[in-house]
Parts: structure tokens; sequence; C-alpha cells
């Protein structure tokens, strides 16, 4: 393989081909040189209306489990006990389809407890409880995509 001189024209040419392609992303190496162009792709972009349509009823539900209205959409990402998401990726609320929820409005939960899933690039990873409390409020429905810094679950 040839080496690759690394300036602006070559990462030019392979967005060029970025395009050209409709590829999301390409990678080259050369020894220890590594230099990888990518760009969004549109599910991601699209996929978020469908998560904010989501809301209403993950509000509702709590609503009806906690008794009062959750705050505002912008309030909870400041919320004390709020739970974000630590990546874009899928979110599940269960372990596998079929299985009941790992956590649910009014339960108890320990620090490092698993609250829910996230599916990003074909690997599961568990969002843990950042602190023993309970759970107040699911702010997302299963299987919906999510977004980095999403208000996730809030957590007393």
């Amino acid at each position: 393989m040839a080496k690759f001189e690394l300036d602006t024209e070559f990462v030019r040419k392979l967005a060029t081909i970025l395009e050209e392609t409709n590829l999301g992303e390409i990678e080259l190496a050369d020894g220890e040189r590594r230099v990888r162009v990518a760009r969004p792709t549109a599910p991601v972009v699209q996929a978020a209306p469908v998560a904010m349509a989501a809301a209403p009823a993950a509000a509702a539900a709590s609503i009806a489990a906690t008794g009062s209205a959750p705050a505002a959409a912008g309030d909870l990402s400041k919320h004390p006990g709020v739970v974000k998401s630590p990546m874009v990726g899928t979110a599940y609320l269960a372990p596998e389809p079929g299985k009941p929820n790992f956590v649910s409005v009014g339960d108890k939960v320990n620090a490092g407890q698993t609250l829910l899933i996230i599916e990003a690039m074909k690997t599961f990873n568990p969002i843990k409880a950042p602190k023993a409390g309970t759970v107040m409020q699911v702010l997302i429905e299963n299987a919906l995509p999510v977004e980095f810094g999403e208000p996730l679950m809030i957590v007393e």
C-alpha cells in the first residue's frame, strides 16, 4: 500500500468520494497514520422528530404514576436527578423483547444499577444509575432513538 500525504486536498478528495458513492465514512491507515472522513447519516436526523412525538405519552405515564406533571423539557436537563443519554442510539427499557423492564416508575435503585440499554453501532451499552434513589419519571419509550444529552429518566 502506498503511503498517503495528509493534506486538505487529500481530505477533500475523500469527501468527494463519500458524496459520489453515498458512503457514510472512509478510513485509511498507513502504519501509525490514520485518517477517517465521515458525514452524518440521514436516519439520525430524521429519527429525532419521532422521539419528540413519543414524549407526551411518556409524560402522561409519569403524571399517572407520580401524580404530578413533569417539568418542561428544557427544565429536565437541569434537574439534579436527570439521567442523560451518553450517546446516540436506540434505547431499550428491557433486556430483550417480552422481558420486564429493567426499572419502572417508583422502583428503588442502587448506584450503578442498570436502568436501560442503548444500542449504538451494534453494541448494547448499559446505562447505569448515577446514584441510589427512586425512579420518578421515565422520559422515553422503548425501542426509540435517543440523542446525546437527551434526558432519559429522573432518579431522586
